[in-house]
């Protein structure tokens, strides 16, 4: 009898904790967080940089869970490399929830994750790697992509079939899969339609949802580290300093030339890529190129300015070989703007300054000519403004001149200080 008793007791206690179990189970996903990671837009440097400093606050946090919100077309091969390591050595387990696109870089950071989940209309695949210039990468690089696609699918614990990550990768396949075809080859493990539908596979019902959100300073390091504006910022920065070089002041293309220059590397400084020793060299550069503006001299100073400037970008830069395309985008675009503004826009604003605006007046014989040795320690007066070359009109008769080096505006009083053959040197009078 009393063995029946102790069973019947036993068989009680089992239902009643049979009937509580929900009941702990929602009290403990009450209490768990789960953080939401967009990756969305262009898979770059910039991304790589957003996402390891949430994945690092999400973990710093306590979040039991993260969802990557993949929605991008792909991007650079380096910087998806990265952010699939992030991913890999990350302590907390990490989900992929494809919402709309994971192409090429993106389809690889989701194949990284320990599940995947994909919206009803998602695709993910067409991972081909490709050049900066938009061509399919060397045998090499392929093969590369093609092994790591493969790492990558066989890397989780579901033990995907590798030859599908591979027949994403292979140029002549790029295979794309929807939804229902990656649950069916298990390349996802459901198909959802929104954040609870996630957590409801997660098991986390009721969960805490932390979204992580792209700073202002995260937004802008993603645009100027984009490698399509990187060239555009130093064909804009190098524009404006040549500009300064042939004018006197400071003025807007100085002002557009470094604001350019501050924006590359405020990006890269903020995604990690630059350090002091490229700030400091930057700043070298732009000391140099100041004293060539103001004291006008023989270009030396000019010439090392650029150099540290153009030394201090490829410190700065992530990638050697996007950055050398880069500088080289924006040389040959300096080249073409810069004969192009003088030879169309010289006489309009600043661009005056540019281009000899007066022309020499017809020389009439005045019957009796002033000697080389008269001339010396005469005073004319500037037709134009010399830099250092230009005209002086001295006692009614028009002298190509030089000045010793420096620059002297038009309409102003010069003195001959020196004459050697048809050389003319002369000094502003003070």
């Amino acid at each position: 009898m009393e063995k029946h008793v102790r069973i019947s007791f036993f068989l009680f206690l089992m239902i009643v904790a049979g009937m509580m179990m929900p009941f702990f189970s929602s009290a403990q996903s009450d209490d768990a967080t789960v953080h939401f990671i967009p990756v969305e837009q262009t898979v770059e440097s910039g991304l790589e940089a957003f996402l390891d400093r949430s994945i690092t606050e999400a973990i710093e946090e306590g979040a039991d869970h993260i969802v990557l919100e993949i929605d991008t077309p792909g991007g650079a091969v380096d910087a998806a490399s990265n952010i699939a390591e992030i991913v890999q050595n990350a302590e907390v387990p990490i989900t992929a929830y494809v919402t709309s696109e994971a192409l090429s870089a993106g389809a690889y950071i989701a194949l990284n994750a320990d599940n995947i989940v994909m919206d009803p209309r998602a695709q993910m695949g067409n991972a081909a790697v490709v050049d900066g210039s938009g061509n399919t990468a060397g045998d090499k690089a392929q093969e590369a992509w093609e092994s790591n696609m493969e790492t990558a699918a066989q890397s989780s614990e579901h033990d995907r079939d590798p030859e599908y990550a591979r027949a994403m990768a292979d140029p002549e396949e790029l295979l794309t899969l929807d939804a229902e075809q990656a649950l069916e080859i298990d390349y996802a493990e459901e198909v959802v339609t929104d954040r609870e539908e996630v957590l409801a596979y997660l098991g986390l019902e009721g969960a805490e949802q932390v979204e992580s959100e792209v700073s202002l300073a995260e937004q802008l390091t993603r645009w100027v580290t984009n490698p399509m504006i990187i060239p555009i910022l130093l064909t804009v920065g190098g524009v404006g300093l040549l500009m300064e070089l042939f004018t006197p002041g400071f003025g807007l293309p100085g002002l557009f030339g470094l604001g350019s220059l501050g924006l590359f590397f405020f990006g890269h400084l903020f995604a990690g890529f630059a350090g002091m020793e490229a700030i400091i060299l930057l700043i070298l550069g732009l000391v140099l190129i100041g004293v060539e503006v103001v004291f006008t001299g023989f270009g030396i100073f000019g010439v090392l300015g650029l150099a540290s400037i153009i030394g201090s970008i490829f410190l700065a830069s992530f990638d050697t070989t996007q950055i050398l395309l880069s500088v080289f985008i924006a040389m040959v675009v300096i080249v073409v703007a810069t004969v192009l503004l003088f030879k169309y826009f010289g006489k309009i604003g600043f661009m005056q300054k540019l281009v000899l605006q007066n022309a020499s007046e017809p020389f009439e014989d005045p019957g009796e000519t002033v000697s080389d040795d008269d001339l010396i320690g005469q005073i004319g007066r500037s037709l134009t403004p010399l830099r250092p070359s230009g005209l002086m009109v001295l006692a009614g008769e028009n002298y190509d001149v030089v000045t010793d080096g420096v620059y002297v505006e038009a309409d102003s009083d010069v003195r001959v200080i020196s004459v050697s053959g048809p050389r003319i040197v002369v000094r502003v009078v003070n």
